[in-house]
């Protein structure tokens, strides 16, 4: 990684409202290019939305840096992330928390992303095939649940999945909501893509 880009990639994150140090740390640590289509790896340190397949985007690290700062991991922390893409974020949490269990309803996708963790050595990333709406209750209940696409309201199975006093971020109506104890806080507009349910049939271009 060139010293000067990694330099004015950290910038820009700040400029983009990213102060959280361990959060600063945890994206400049993680190289995107590691986890972008190979034909746009000179795009991956640039703050853009790169496309994956299946009409999925691998989202901006400004955004991601917002989510994550929200989610306020911890380091004795299990996560679950739902919509693994490119395994990108899942990586940057691997430096937050203890444990990270992600779920992507697409097979390829999930195996990419799998592999590239692998490649990583992120030995407590933990990548399955999943839809995301029913979470993953064979590691519930999580300290941080973090939904990577916009839904109407939390399904259920996922606020199951909370540990008491944990901490839910999601795209809900247009708007980063953080959850904790039932208490909503509202961060903002944001757009994501919409959850998708079910796991993908092979072929299937849906989100």
């Amino acid at each position: 990684m060139d010293p000067a880009r990694l330099m004015r990639f950290v910038l820009e994150m700040r400029q983009a409202g990213i102060t959280d140090a361990r959060v600063l740390s945890a994206l400049e640590r993680t190289p995107r290019s590691d986890y972008a289509p190979a034909h746009l790896e000179g795009l991956a340190m640039d703050d853009v939305g790169l496309p994956l397949a299946h009409a999925q985007t691998m989202t901006k690290p400004s955004l991601i840096g917002r989510m994550v700062t929200a989610l306020d991991v911890q380091p004795g922390d299990h996560v679950l992330e739902v919509g693994t893409g490119s395994g990108f974020q899942a990586a940057v949490l691997s430096q937050l928390a203890n444990r990270v269990t992600t779920l992507e309803r697409h097979r390829d996708l999930c195996a990419e992303a799998r592999a590239r963790i692998g490649a990583a050595r992120l030995m407590r990333v933990f990548a399955h095939c999943a839809d995301g709406a029913e979470g993953w209750a064979d590691e519930a209940p999580y300290d941080r649940i973090i939904v990577n696409a916009a839904v109407e309201e939390v399904p259920p199975v996922l606020r199951a999945h909370l540990k008491l006093d944990g901490v839910l971020v999601a795209n809900v109506g247009g708007r980063l909501v953080c959850i904790r104890n039932d208490q909503v806080a509202d961060l903002g507009p944001l757009n994501l893509q919409p959850l998708m349910r079910g796991v993908a049939e092979a072929g299937d271009s849906a989100g």
